[in-house]
């Protein structure tokens, strides 16, 4: 089987990506992946090298929520639609809704992983400005939709959520992302801290509300998703604020290697988002076996149901509290921790995904047999 992946390199979807196509070529998968967005230095893409089966085909093109998109979209689709003709694909995994319709006889999958309108219901609690701009984003994502032959989302909330805001997609299933747990270590001796990911000032994240009460643990919060390659000379980018009160350490971005310290060290994971959609972050947090204390929105409840304790939705002071309880409880924090990593062994391992989407591959591919 031969399958061209299509990717956002400007986001935490990139890990997404690295698993989903690190899965399909283990198993035996040809993969063409073509990246938009800022084209990745050498060191974000080293895992690539080797993977046998794998060609990489990396653009500048600008994704489609991005002000510009309008006038790159037609060259980007010219530029992915030969590429097909040239590769001849058996399927298409698309991570843009933009190229969903792409004129080309090949099955499409396009997997939803967040898209701007209900980012800015959920976080801005109104839909957008209606501008001519916004009028074709929408009718780009409905075309993508209405024409793919399958759309995934990695949550039921998500799935709902573009039915309700676009469109009924022809095809439709649900998912979950996954991880490998090779990457992480479950076993270390954990530190009294709470670990949060996302910049301070990203109103979906909201990792302010860290920063609001008191808590009894150190705070650590990594302000960027995306991991950086290893720099020649030491950086620093760390700023600490130690008061009677609180302890806030801010870092910057991280390597790899430095984050999954951070995850294998901190004994909570504050997933503090008002809008998850993908929730790469806390699922290696549960991977390194870190308890979860997560914001009350559906896409958390759904995906970790009681492996979680929740704080009320948007709320610091009931943040702080769930944490102070977590603090008084050593008991308690490990068995979270627990069920957070139990939950994230049994549900989200990057086997299972690509089992889920070999299995959907294998279904459209046997259906456009018939149908030809």
């Amino acid at each position: 089987m031969h399958v061209l992946v299509t990717a956002d390199t400007m986001s935490g979807s990139w890990t997404y990506t690295r698993e989903l196509v690190t899965g399909l070529v283990t198993r035996g998968v040809r993969v063409t992946l073509v990246t938009f967005g800022e084209i990745p230095l050498p060191d974000q893409t080293a895992w690539m090298d080797l993977l046998h089966g794998l060609e990489y085909r990396p653009t500048a093109f600008r994704l489609e929520w991005m002000d510009d998109a309008p006038n790159d979209l037609p060259e980007s689709s010219a530029y992915l639609a030969n590429l097909v003709r040239e590769l001849q694909p058996d399927l298409l995994h698309l991570h843009q809704f933009c190229h969903g319709n792409l004129p080309v006889d090949v099955p499409r999958v396009v997997m939803a992983h967040g898209d701007l309108i209900s980012w800015a219901e959920a976080v801005q609690g109104c839909s957008p400005r209606p501008t001519r701009w916004l009028k074709w984003y929408r009718d780009t994502i409905v075309r993508g939709i209405a024409a793919a032959d399958a759309v995934v989302a990695p949550s039921t909330w998500m799935l709902d959520t573009l039915r309700a805001t676009y469109t009924r997609p022809r095809r439709e299933a649900v998912i979950y992302p996954g991880r490998n747990p090779i990457f992480f270590n479950p076993y270390v001796s954990k530190d009294d801290s709470v670990l949060a990911v996302g910049r301070l000032l990203d109103a979906g994240k909201q990792v302010f509300l860290l920063t609001q009460y008191s808590l009894p643990f150190s705070i650590c919060i990594v302000g960027a998703e995306q991991t950086i390659p290893l720099p020649r000379i030491p950086i620093r980018a760390d700023v600490k604020v130690s008061t009677d009160k609180s302890n806030v350490a801010i870092r910057g971005p991280q390597t790899e290697s430095q984050l999954r310290a951070l995850y294998s060290r901190a004994s909570v994971y504050a997933a503090t988002s008002r809008y998850e959609p993908l929730g790469m972050a806390p699922l290696d947090a549960a991977f390194s076996r870190c308890a979860i204390v997560a914001n009350d929105i559906p896409s958390f409840r759904e995906v970790w149901g009681a492996a979680a304790l929740y704080f009320r939705t948007n709320d610091a002071r009931s943040l702080a509290e769930t944490l102070r309880q977590l603090d008084a409880d050593r008991g308690l924090r490990h068995a979270y921790a627990d069920r957070a990593y139990t939950r994230a062994r049994e549900r989200f391992t990057c086997k299972r995904m690509i089992d889920d989407y070999l299995e959907l591959y294998r279904t459209l591919l046997s259906a456009g047999s018939l149908a030809a």
